[in-house]
């Protein structure tokens, strides 16, 4: 295993003397924002986990390695290469095989930063039970790695362009905590209510860092999502969101689009329909996912340290 995996100086110091890391995915910057705002978040964000007292460990796939960590050469490449592809739990054997460059998902990102030994992660939001799953049956496979992989995933909730009700209902049938970030009511991405509530609401870092301890040391194997909302100053209106997206979602059932393309053009469509507003609130979210991100692995190594 430990031949496909290729470590910054940085990370690999900072594994070999215990100091918190970030995991971070890639197909945010390949496929979720335009250039060159994609480059710009990408190194604000690193720099952010590195302001908290922790270390960034930007994950992707090049050349038949798994990259924990990326130059700044390497990031440039994963906002720019428009053959970049998106690469999930089914797709590791067949990118590592082929050496092509590829975008690490949710569930990409978790698998890979297990590997790496990294059980931290900030995202912007998770992928789930899609709208009118029971008919397409459209799960996104971050929630079976959620259910499988011990690492926790700091976010502003699921895509709102998600059936949030049917996604909390697979992350509970699957034992996987969901925890309110400062909040009773589970977000939804661009705004800060969904109209449900999460399992446990902490307010401090070191309190989601003993939960993830006594999860762990109970050998309960899984992930835990932390949902954080977005910045009140960045948020989105519920329901004004909720109808750009229903047009979104039209559109792209006229245009026949299925599958992983489903998300990328929705994201495209809503920026489109909110005049630029919606990436400004992405943007925003994931710089405060990865905060709070970098505060948890610093409570959570203080916790190893004691022990």
């Amino acid at each position: 295993m430990k031949q496909y995996l290729s470590f910054t100086e940085e990370v690999r110091q900072a594994l070999d003397n215990n100091q918190p890391i970030v995991a971070l995915e890639t197909t945010i910057i390949s496929h979720g924002m335009p250039y060159p705002q994609n480059i710009e978040m990408a190194k604000e964000v690193e720099q952010i986990i590195r302001d908290n007292g922790a270390v960034p460990a930007t994950i992707g796939i090049m050349n038949g390695k798994i990259k924990i960590g990326l130059t700044d050469e390497e990031l440039q490449e994963f906002a720019t290469n428009k053959q970049v592809e998106k690469v999930s739990r089914r797709d590791f054997p067949y990118m590592l095989a082929s050496g092509k460059i590829g975008a690490t998902t949710v569930a990409g990102t978790m698998i890979a930063a297990q590997l790496a030994g990294i059980n931290m992660f900030a995202t912007g939001g998770i992928g789930g039970v899609h709208r009118e799953g029971e008919i397409t049956w459209d799960v996104s496979a971050d929630l079976t790695e959620l259910a499988n992989t011990d690492v926790a995933v700091v976010c502003a909730g699921a895509k709102s362009i998600l059936d949030i009700g049917r996604t909390l209902e697979y992350l509970e049938t699957n034992g996987v905590p969901v925890v309110g970030y400062k909040t009773d009511e589970f977000p939804s991405f661009y705004s800060r209510e969904s109209g449900y509530g999460v399992d446990f609401n902490l307010d401090k870092p070191e309190q989601v860092a003993a939960v993830m301890a006594s999860k762990w040391d109970l050998e309960l194997r899984g992930g835990m999502v932390i949902a954080n909302p977005v910045p009140a100053e960045a948020a989105l209106n519920f329901n004004e969101i909720e109808g750009v997206i229903v047009q979104a979602l039209e559109e792209a059932k006229q245009q026949e689009i299925t599958g992983k393309n489903v998300t990328p053009f929705i994201l495209a469509k809503v920026k489109e329909l909110t005049s630029g507003k919606s990436l400004e609130t992405n943007i925003a979210l994931v710089k405060h996912n990865a905060q709070v991100a970098a505060n948890i692995a610093v409570a959570y190594q203080d916790i190893q340290k004691d022990n």
